[in-house]
């Protein structure tokens, strides 16, 4: 049994500080291993009674066709070849020997690296910069001080210029940088706790962000010094590069709060200094999950993906004005990713959602665009998320696509127009997967609290589900604003929402506003409200489907998560208890002023103000009034441990009831171990019960 602080309620109190004991007690003996045994069981049950999920293809040499295999249903593997010409295809007794397999991406498909690697001698090899105590040397000869500002040092790091008659030295501050603190408590090889220090800084912080300075190798010529108004207030400057002309230094400044991406050049012979791009917003940009970047024509042209219209889209910027030279994609869909860039044809390859109005929004697709007159050709159409794979040669390539509630199906198709060669396979049916109790993933739709988008999610049955009784229903969560979370291809097997399904319990999962790949204004909910957590549109939807679904039993609701899904769990329990009856966090950031500095103030803004407090778990937490278990593991990295024991605090300073099991030696996302999967199902078991004979 689990121990809850209304029966024990104990603290050991040392000169380090309080350590709390794992409020929890020996189940029955083996419990876990018998657990994981029955997962493993259910999932090879499961296992091969689709055909053909996977179909590997390989390309001939010439590009004249391909080769595949698949599985029959007698169990026996066939070759088959078709031919890319005329379609036509041939069974074959073996694997040819002149095939190869196919490329992810057939071209350059990463953004603008620096176009030079750090190195303290410069192209021609004859002059070297050095930093000692400080000061800065050519070839031995001193030519500059220390940085007039008394806090800063000298990065040793040296960008030269293609024609090595100027360099770019760093300088930055020394602030102190913030240090968390851990006792890992059981270290494996000797019998006393060990304490382990890293940095970490959090919101609000003084960051110590380096300063490029322009050299002239001629020291009588000034260095240039950015002008601290053009990066004021700096996040990170990124992705420095040299023009080819030696004149022009390129990089990218981020501000504190995301508000602004600019792209910033310095004319090193003249000193003039000024924004190509300028990039910014009231609320956010979400510089890391929606931007993208890269040069072309040596920099007189640049590739550039922005949501200024409301929705991630890709331009073309004149490098030298700064002007849009054209808007390459447009339409309320976006732009998740630029696969490929292939300069001299001067195609793109994008992957692209919400294009098809008829199939779910969060669908990925495949795009071919002309970057002269900006001619997008789609390349994928069935109604699914598609996955890709070019031939050698890139005139061709494998379409994968699958839903959640449609296995696998493979294509071949053109990528000059995308038209469909052949369809190599369809898996096979459904029927031998029936015939051991699963059940399939159900996609619902409903409207979100101010009716004007549709929440995408799915309900998953237990694979023993009896359509007379009513199941508690679970709610799988993570609202992480940087993405989107519900499933969309195809699983027989959905790992722990399908383990939590078979225990007795109807599981969903959906993406409410203030989540990535609907727009900008979709997206922006979550600005300065992570507690919002998209749970007005998550009570909505799940209203809603439990009016088509009356199985589930809407009196009794958990939810669970991990990470930012931990922060939200508890923010349910906090904010909406009449709905939400249990919870299980996992090593949640409860207050967003304890976690790491970038993806808080992302979207909760800098400076750090009464807003951080208002979105705090532990500003609610009298508010408790559902069943709460908290787990966290002791060496959790990624988020600040001590977020979860603020909460364990707080909960008994305000004599709450709950349940707490940190996990000594473990990081991030211990919540997923075999053990507490295992400990939340069980959880839930008790707190909600399970199916119940319907009246």
């Amino acid at each position: 049994m689990i121990l809850s602080t209304s029966s024990l309620r104990f603290l050991h109190t040392i000169t380090f500080g309080v350590i709390f004991f794992p409020l929890v007690a020996k189940s029955e003996h083996g419990a876990t291993a018998t657990f994981e045994k029955t997962t493993q069981e259910s999932r090879k049950r499961l296992s091969g009674k689709i055909l053909n999920e996977s179909l590997p293809v390989f390309w001939s040499e010439d590009g004249s066709g391909v080769a595949f295999h698949f599985e029959a249903s007698t169990g026996k593997r066939i070759w088959r070849h078709l031919n890319l010409t005329s379609g036509k295809t041939t069974d074959l007794d073996s694997k040819p020997k002149d095939v190869a397999k196919g490329n992810d991406s057939p071209w350059e498909s990463k953004p603008d690296k620096p176009l030079t690697k750090p190195n303290r001698k410069s192209p021609n090899g004859s002059h070297e910069v050095t930093i000692r105590d400080n000061h800065v040397y050519l070839n031995d000869t001193e030519i500059h001080g220390p940085p007039p500002e008394d806090d800063r040092i000298w990065e040793d790091r040296v960008l030269w210029s293609p024609d090595s008659t100027r360099f770019v030295l760093f300088k930055k501050s020394t602030h102190p940088i913030r240090r968390i603190h851990f006792v890992e408590s059981s270290p494996e090889d000797q019998i006393q706790p060990e304490h382990q220090t890293i940095e970490y800084p959090k919101p609000g912080d003084e960051l110590n962000i380096p300063i490029p300075v322009i050299f002239h190798k001629n020291s009588s010529n000034a260095a240039v010094d950015v002008r601290k108004k053009l990066i004021n207030h700096p996040f990170q400057l990124r992705n420095f590069q040299w023009r080819a002309d030696s004149e022009r230094f390129v990089f990218e400044f981020i501000e504190r709060g995301f508000g602004s991406h600019q792209v910033i050049e310095i004319n090193a012979r003249t000193g003039v200094q000024r924004a190509i791009i300028n990039e910014s917003d009231e609320k956010f940009i979400y510089v890391y999950g929606n931007g993208f970047r890269k040069d072309l024509k040596g920099g007189d042209e640049i590739l550039w993906l922005s949501e200024r219209d409301g929705w991630n889209h890709l331009y073309l910027i004149d490098g030298i004005s700064g002007e849009v030279i054209r808007q390459l994609t447009s339409g309320e869909w976006v732009v998740r990713k630029v696969i490929a860039v292939h300069e001299e044809s001067r195609i793109a390859i994008l992957q692209v959602s919400g294009f098809y109005e008829d199939q779910d929004p969060y669908h990925l697709h495949y795009a071919k665009l002309n970057l002269d007159h900006g001619k997008l050709t789609l390349l994928t159409e069935g109604d699914g998320t598609h996955d890709i794979t070019f031939s050698p040669s890139s005139n061709y390539f494998v379409d994968r696509w699958s839903r959640i509630d449609h296995p696998p199906v493979h294509e071949i198709r053109r990528l000059s127009d995308g038209k469909r060669i052949a369809v190599l396979s369809k898996s096979s049916s459904l029927g031998d997967l029936f015939t051991t109790g699963w059940q399939r993933p159900e996609r619902f739709v409903a409207k979100c609290r101010n009716e004007e988008y549709d929440i995408h999610g799915v309900i998953f049955r237990p694979h023993d589900f009896d359509p007379a009784k009513n199941y508690p229903v679970i709610e799988s969560i993570y609202a992480g604003p940087h993405g989107s979370f519900t499933p969309k291809s195809w699983r027989s097997w959905h790992g722990g929402i399908s383990e939590m399904a078979n225990a007795g319990f109807i599981v969903v999962k959906l993406d409410g506003l203030g989540t990535n790949h609907r727009g900008k204004e979709f997206h922006q909910v979550a600005y300065k409200n992570l507690i919002d957590s998209g749970f007005p549109d998550r009570r909505r939807w799940i209203t809603e489907a439990g009016k088509k679904v009356p199985q589930m039993d809407l009196s009794r609701i958990g939810i669970y998560g991990g990470s930012a899904g931990g922060q939200s769990t508890l923010a349910a329990l906090l904010t909406h208890p009449d709905f939400y009856k249990a919870g299980v966090a996992d090593c949640g950031c409860h207050d967003n002023r304890m976690d790491k500095i970038w993806w808080n103030e992302q979207w909760m803004d800098w400076p750090v103000g009464d807003h951080y407090e208002a979105n705090s778990n532990l500003t609610h937490i009298d508010k408790l009034e559902g069943d709460l278990l908290l787990t966290v593991g002791e060496l959790d990295k990624n988020v600040d441990p001590s977020s979860t024991y603020q909460v364990v605090n707080a909960l008994i300073q305000a004599d709450k009831d709950f349940e707490f099991i940190p996990v000594p030696g473990k990081g991030h996302g211990i919540g997923e171990s075999p053990h507490l999967r295992r400990k939340r199902i069980e959880f839930f078991q008790r707190s909600l019960g399970g199916p119940t004979t319907q009246k």
